[in-house]
């Protein structure tokens, strides 16, 4: 490993958004950029691995993190965590070349949404892609994510009853305790993109933008090229490419994207709106 791992993570990219948003489908399409390197995936053991930075064995309640559960050995051990595993494209890997002194990273992990103080330590000066999905569709996948049991992320949380907890652990979730669960989907997005735009606001313009996931379905080309402009890296013949095609299932798809599917689930969603409205109109006040 070079001993300055700072200088090798040169202007990364982070995407922040709520789970179940559409964001494996853009990492994945932007991880074809000939610039990117990326760990293969998400990176959920990297930082929970770190006992004291697990919300159930250590000492944090929820998955939010800020400049004040760091430390330069934090820094230093999460460094070398991202770098050993780092790989571009094509499958390289850069421990087998270790002559790379900069390159252009790209991360994407849900719980990250509520971690952007504490990733600024690790990775000052990052870039950050902010990710909308809006609230019908959205709160319905989670919803279904939930049912399945494919996305548990704390079986055994201490003090829930409910089903086995699933998704991002936003701060609050305490008080959702015998709530029905499109309360509680209702309220992991309501949390996490107010919690997006409240540490986004905090940073110059120039460092983030936002893209709205239908935008991404809709015209992935331009949405695609206008987010690697931001980033300034290139869109070459691989990429282009695949834009030029239907954009394949990410890898978490659980069902084929269907504009009306969130009606499955009609009832329960609307019964939620009126509690997710305020934060819907702030979202899509700040997508381009």
């Amino acid at each position: 490993m070079p001993l300055d791992l700072q200088q090798l993570f040169e202007r990364p990219v982070i995407v922040l958004a709520a789970p179940r948003s559409g964001s494996t489908l853009l990492f994945e399409t932007l991880a074809e950029a000939p610039e990117f390197w990326t760990v293969g995936g998400e990176s959920h053991q990297f930082i929970e691995g770190i006992r004291e930075l697990h919300p159930v064995a250590g000492r944090v309640g929820s998955n939010r993190l800020t400049e004040r559960h760091i430390s330069p050995e934090l820094v230093h051990a999460l460094r070398q965590r991202f770098a050993r595993f780092l790989r571009d494209r094509d499958g390289r890997k850069y421990i087998e070349n270790l002559g790379i002194q900069k390159l252009r990273f790209l991360e994407k992990t849900p719980k990250n949404a509520l971690r952007q103080p504490f990733l600024e330590q690790v990775f000052p000066g990052a870039l950050y892609i902010y990710l909308y999905r809006e609230p019908k569709g959205n709160i319905s996948s989670m919803m279904e994510a939930w049912r399945a049991g494919n996305w548990v992320t704390y079986p055994r949380l201490p003090g829930w009853y409910g089903l086995p907890w699933s998704l991002l652990l936003p701060p609050g979730w305490e008080e959702l305790n015998a709530a029905p669960l499109e309360q509680v989907c209702a309220f992991q997005w309501n949390t996490t993109n107010n919690i997006i735009l409240d540490d986004l606001e905090k940073l110059p313009a120039e460092r983030w933008t936002a893209v709205d996931y239908q935008a991404l379905l809709d015209d992935a080309p331009a949405t695609i090229g206008r987010l690697c402009e931001f980033a300034g890296v290139s869109v070459d013949s691989r990429l282009s490419e695949r834009l030029a095609k239907e954009l394949p299932l990410s890898r978490y798809t659980q069902t084929e994207p269907a504009p009306e599917k969130w009606r499955k689930n009609e009832k329960e969603i609307i019964s939620v709106m009126a509690a997710v409205e305020e934060t819907r109109q702030r979202c899509e006040a700040v997508v381009l």
